[in-house]
Order: C-alpha cells, then structure tokens, then sequence
C-alpha cells in the first residue's frame, strides 16, 4: 500500500478514483468551486496539471469519500477501523490479562508498538531540492482561496510540527496557515493545541519556537496527526500503528525537528513569541465565516521539496468536504475507545450533517430507568473532543443510528419532551457557534428517545409491529414464482419518500 502522497495518488489512479485536469485553473476559487461539486456527489479526487502562476500540480479531495479514507488507512471497509480502535483503547487503559488469549492478544499490540516506531532516512526525497534566504518566496507555492470573503491564500493540509523545549517532546497537529509575504504566514490553532503549550513554554524560557512545515504528505500521516485522542503517544508512532510499519522521518535543514522523509515540501521557520498579525476571515467549518484573530505569525528561512513536487491542499465549510470524511472516519476508530468509557454504549454516530460532534447518537442496551441520560451525561465527559456536542440522542439498540428515518422514528414514537428532554445550561461552547448569546458559552440537550420503562411511565408500553418470521421466510422463498426476481429491494432512491436529496 501506498506510504507516500504519490503511492497514494497511484493507487487512486489504479482504482479509477481520480480524474487528472489539464484545464489553465485559478487557485484562487476556482479549485475550491470544482472540488466542491465533486464532494457534493461523492466524486473522484482531482489532479489540476496546470494552475495558473504555479509551477507545481494541485491535488485536492483525495479523501473526499469514506472508502478513500479507508484506502489511506490500508483497510477495505469502514468497520475494519474498530479493529484499530480496540488496539488503542488496550493502549489507554490496558489491563492485566485473565487468560492466555488475552495475553497472546496484548503481546501482539506491543509487537505492533515495537513495529511502528519511526526510522531515520538520512537522503532523503523531500530535501531533493533546497532554497534558503533571499531565494525563498512562498508565492512559487500554488496555496488556494477558496471563498470570496477570505482574507486571503491559505495551507490547510500542512503537518505543523513543534517540539517541547523542556522535554523535546514533538507535537503534529493539522492547523490552518495563512500567507502574510514572501516568508511569513500566521497560524491559527486553539489555546488548548499542543503547538500554543509549546509556544507558551517557549516564551517562558525567552525562546523563539521552531516549527517545520511538512505539505504533501502520506494521508495515513495526516489522520494520525488528526486524532485527537487521549494517549501518550507520538503522532509518528500513531502513524506507524495505523501504517503496520514505523514512519520514515528527516531531520530539517535548519530547525531541529524532523518530518516525514518523503514530504513533497518542507518549510521551516521560527515563532518569536509575542509577536502576531491578524489572521482571518475565512470560511469554517460551521459554514460561516470566522472571525478576525491575532494569530503567532512564523518567519521562514527555508523551503526544501522533491524533484517535480505535487502540492496537496482541501478546505472547510458546509459538509460534506474532506474533513467530515475524516470526521467519519475518527468516528468508528473512537467507537471502542467510547465503549470502554461508557460501558452501556452499544454504538454511537456522529452525523456528517450535524458537522461531525455537534450532535451524537447513542444506542444503549437498555436495563434500568433513567440509564439513557446517566448515558448521555457520561459521553460528554468520556473524551475532550464531545466537549462541544450540543445535542445527544439516545436510543435502543435495535435503532440503526445511522439511519436517519430509523432515528426520527425513535424519537417521535419513544419522547415525551416534558420528561426525555434535559438541558444543560451554561456550559463550555465552540467560539465559532454563533448560536448560542454568550460567545464560548451554552447550552447542551439531552432526549432519550428509548423504550421507557417503569417508573419511567405508569402504562405499558406498546408491542412493536414485525413481520411473522415464518411467513416472511415463506416469501424470501417463493419471491421468484411471484415473477418479482427482476426487483432489486437495496438502497431505495429517498425522493421516492417526499425527501430532496440534492
């Protein structure tokens, strides 16, 4: 399988997942308004050859669909990545194994730690080409705007990457970077990230912060870099756990930092602290945009990449874009992690719609009263990343949670609003929702939309309507002599149900 972005590439190609465009096109919108009607409709990713004012390729929506995603993750099918999730919730929480399977099975996650430390490339493709000083420009780079309102041309998919300055501990994070000149940009990553603690350290010591820019990278990195979950782990080494081998890193040029060797472009520069530039607006993930920060601003002293690089971009709005596939993605691999914490949960779904943890669905197996909001109360203090769900939705677990007629259902048949709707006043919010009236603070809702039970209710509840199986079985048999073998009864067109699925 692939381990670098043109692997990747190739492999798309081989498996008609990717359409090469020759077409002069303008990175400045045009690229983004493409992209997104290819996203809209699940389409293949894009190779624009020829960018206007750039010497290098474009690819975008490499991971525009969840099956992409799983490509990259060198896996088949979307359940393949609960496997990956079990591994790391052992990680987390490990504990003493009762039986000789246990063992064996733990004895093979350590194997496969062992298997996925990073190695050294000492020549490596990505410092193929070096510029330095005065040579280097960042307007070569063919960097996108993709909306109107931006405020300018921006990097979306770099891994920005940081060191501790007290432990030399790396940090890989996925942040936004926003051209200001020739050398500079700024970058926009939450208090709560690991670069902004590097920083903050780092201005403790009187100390510039050095930071390594890796673009166009293997995709399995970028996921890696994106998970957010709660182990004390290197991304290199979450990397190497995804890939089923360790990751081949180089040291910089110029900072003491690596990146992944077979990085298309390298740039590396420096954070004084304290010293920043306003950085937005630009078009969020909420599909709004953002406001105007003051964000750390990094000056660059040198830029390497590979003989003929490819530039690797995507960007936010409205789903469904890039990261709500990789939003789906996380998902599954957080499902064990979830379980462990929260021992009732059976299964639980992040709508792309709901912008991928504004609202989540919960199926429970249900065995007490009031178990379905104990629940909803334990998943939003199960992991940081549910600390900004607004809406969680319980429901039993015969409830195919991704199903969303499935899940209308529930809750128009199983709540009462007086008694299944809770609200959490006053709680921590997402800065950039502006639903709620106090900016950083809101509320949460919670609707249990499972069978109640006594002393729930005071009645019965009512006998769910289901085929004979007997008789439903008879008609499986006979379906052909009823001279209806030519009907295919599998996904069902939702117009054909009063929806408008655009």
């Amino acid at each position: 399988m692939a381990r670098d972005l043109r692997g990747f590439i190739k492999l798309l190609e081989e498996r008609g997942q990717l359409r090469r465009i020759s077409a002069l096109v303008d990175p400045d919108m045009e690229i983004a308004e493409i992209s997104n009607r290819m996203l809209q409709r699940g389409g293949p990713g894009l190779l624009f050859e020829n960018v206007k004012g750039a010497d290098y390729p474009v690819a975008v929506n490499l991971m525009g669909t969840v099956e992409r995603i799983c490509w990259a993750m060198n896996m088949q099918h979307p359940l393949e990545l609960e496997e990956l999730g079990k591994k790391l919730s052992m990680l987390q929480q490990p504990k003493p194994p009762k039986k000789i399977s246990q063992a064996v099975e733990f004895g093979k996650l350590l194997f496969d730690v062992l298997k996925a430390k990073p190695g050294r490339d000492f020549f490596p493709a990505c410092h193929q080409v070096v510029i330095q000083g005065d040579d280097l420009d960042l307007n070569r780079l063919p960097l996108i705007r993709p909306y109107s309102g931006d405020a300018g041309k921006i990097i979306t998919l770099g891994l920005v990457i940081t060191k501790d300055c007290e432990t030399g501990t790396p940090n890989v994070g996925v942040y936004r970077l926003q051209l200001q000149s020739r050398n500079t940009m700024t970058v926009h990553w939450l208090s709560v990230r690991g670069g902004a603690r590097h920083l903050r350290k780092a201005a403790e010591q009187g100390k510039k912060l050095e930071v390594a820019i890796a673009l166009g990278v293997d995709p399995l990195i970028i996921m890696a870099a994106a998970t957010p979950i709660p182990v004390d782990l290197s991304e290199w080494l979450f990397a190497g756990l995804y890939g089923g081998s360790g990751v081949q890193l180089a040291k910089c040029k110029t900072v003491d930092l690596e990146v992944p060797a077979d990085s298309e472009f390298v740039l590396e520069g420096t954070i004084t602290p304290g010293e920043v530039l306003s950085d937005g607006p630009f078009g969020d993930h909420m599909g709004y945009y953002g406001g105007v920060e003051d964000s750390p601003l990094i000056r660059f002293q040198c830029m390497t990449h590979r003989k003929d690089p490819m530039y690797m971009t995507t960007f936010s709005g409205r789903p469904p874009k890039e990261e709500a596939m990789m939003a789906i993605a996380l998902n599954r691999i957080y499902t064990p992690i979830l379980r462990q914490q929260v021992s009732e949960i059976v299964d639980f779904f992040l709508p792309m719609e709901a912008l991928s943890y504004k609202a989540a669905i919960i199926s429970i197996d249900k065995a007490y009263p009031g178990q379905a909001r104990r629940a909803a109360l334990a998943f939003w203090s199960a992991l940081p990343q549910f600390t900004y769900t607004k809406f969680v939705i319980v429901v039993d677990k015969d409830i195919n949670i991704r199903d969303p007629r499935q899940v209308v259902w529930a809750i128009s048949s199983k709540v009462d609003p007086v008694r299944d709707v809770f609200i959490l006043p006053n709680t921590p919010f997402d800065t950039l929702d502006f639903a709620s009236e106090k900016i950083g603070l809101g509320g949460r809702m919670g609707i249990d939309a499972t069978t109640k039970i006594p002393p729930e209710t005071e009645h019965e509840w009512g006998e769910p309507l289901e085929s004979d199986p007997d008789v439903a079985a008879m008609v499986e048999r006979r379906w052909a002599e009823y001279g209806l073998a030519d009907l295919q009864l599998g996904e069902v067109d939702p117009k054909l149900f009063g929806y408008d699925m655009k």
